[in-house]
């Protein structure tokens, strides 16, 4: 009865409920693109972090898991190595730079990332070879990269650094191609470890010989489970470092803990929102039908069963909504061009689907509450 009811009044208003519909498609295309943002951005800062083969970064002491302010000299790195629990560990060098593409086309902000060939940190590779030692002008890219300056294996490719206060140009052989692994909003280039503290930007172009020294060191523990007790032994055994997790370095990236904060409020705002429209839209809808569920109840029709019709209609119409919202999204992010970071996700998609579902009833809550108290005496004018 009460699914019947409520489908056939919207099947007599048609375009009135398609109309509504329409709005919750848009709410639920905005939703959704604000995940997607969310999560596209978020990627784009931790990508590399995220698959960096470790579960420990260790940091210089007192400069706030900042992988660029960081710098640990080989001494430790060789302390770590000797830790019981340790597998391995590999340094880790970051830095940009400006990788130049053929006339025409625009050059591409790179982050160059030495590493140590088979150690944390440096990347598996897809397509190609693997780095197999420290020095030497071959590199690992990966596909962002490939495709957005459309580099293959074998293709050389020219780098251009700040040393002193002069431009420096690096020409180097691609010899790998790897997955995507964005770092801080750049795509990667992979770069032997003694070679990135070479071409790498600095402040002096002195050629003077200088100690090589590493951002971060990854460490892999032989048993994960120990991380804790690992740390804790790295810290009392080696002095001026501080070791974190991976979690933790990663919500100590510039801007990142600010920028999810800032894009889940909006999804929370939005949502909120949602609830304001269709509470809104249902109460008005109820207004207007009063004397009809006055008749249902003077012939007899049980609470439950109007209360159940209310209901029925808001999950319909909403879940119509959300649907059609979910196939506007869909044909929008195929357009959309691989320069905007938008990405979305199963589970980010999927609890943001579940919210807008959820709001339906939750806004149609009043409506289910002022058709149950109809006085059917009162709804048709034969009571004061």
């Amino acid at each position: 009865m009460s699914l019947y009811l409520s489908f056939k009044e919207i099947w007599r208003n048609k375009g009135r409920f398609f109309l509504f519909s329409l709005v919750i498609a848009l709410i639920t295309t905005l939703v959704l693109f604000v995940a997607g943002l969310a999560e596209g951005l978020g990627n784009a800062n931790r990508q590399y972090l995220d698959k960096i083969g470790a579960e420990l970064l260790i940091f210089q002491e007192n400069t706030e898991l900042s992988t660029l302010s960081s710098r640990l000299g080989f001494n430790k790195l060789n302390a770590i190595r000797r830790i019981p629990g340790v597998q391995a560990a590999g340094p880790i060098g970051f830095a940009t730079a400006k990788l130049l593409t053929d006339a025409g086309n625009s050059d591409l902000d790179v982050s160059i990332i030495g590493v140590e060939s088979n150690q944390p940190g440096s990347p598996p590779v897809l397509e190609g070879a693997a780095l197999s030692s420290n020095r030497g002008n071959n590199v690992v890219i990966d596909r962002k990269v490939a495709s957005q300056a459309a580099v293959s294996v074998g293709n050389m490719i020219r780098l251009r650094t700040i040393q002193g206060t002069e431009e420096k140009l690096f020409n180097l052989r691609v010899i790998g191609i790897t997955d995507p692994r964005e770092n801080q909003y750049a795509p990667s280039i992979f770069v032997p470890y003694q070679t990135w503290f070479d071409i790498r930007p600095q402040g002096d172009s002195s050629t003077g010989k200088q100690d090589i020294t590493s951002n971060v060191i990854a460490v892999k523990l032989s048993n994960p489970q120990e991380q804790t007790s690992i740390s804790k032994l790295i810290t009392e055994r080696i002095s001026g470092i501080e070791v974190a997790s991976i979690e933790a370095a990663i919500r100590a990236l510039p801007g990142y803990s600010a920028q999810q904060s800032t894009l889940n409020t909006q999804q929370v705002f939005v949502l909120l929102i949602g609830i304001l429209v269709i509470g809104g839209f249902f109460q008005i809808q109820m207004l207007q039908k009063v004397p009809q569920i006055g008749v249902l109840k003077a012939i007899g029709v049980a609470n439950r069963s109007v209360a159940g019709a209310v209901i029925a209609q808001i999950i319909l119409v909403s879940s119509f909504g959300v649907i059609l919202g979910v196939l506007v999204t869909l044909g929008l992010a195929a357009g959309i061009p691989n320069s905007v970071p938008v990405q979305f996700s199963g589970s980010s998609i999927a609890i943001a689907i579940a919210a807008l579902l959820a709001i339906g009833p939750l806004g149609g809550l009043v409506s289910v509450r002022q058709a149950v108290h109809v006085e059917p005496l009162i709804a048709l004018g034969l009571s004061q």
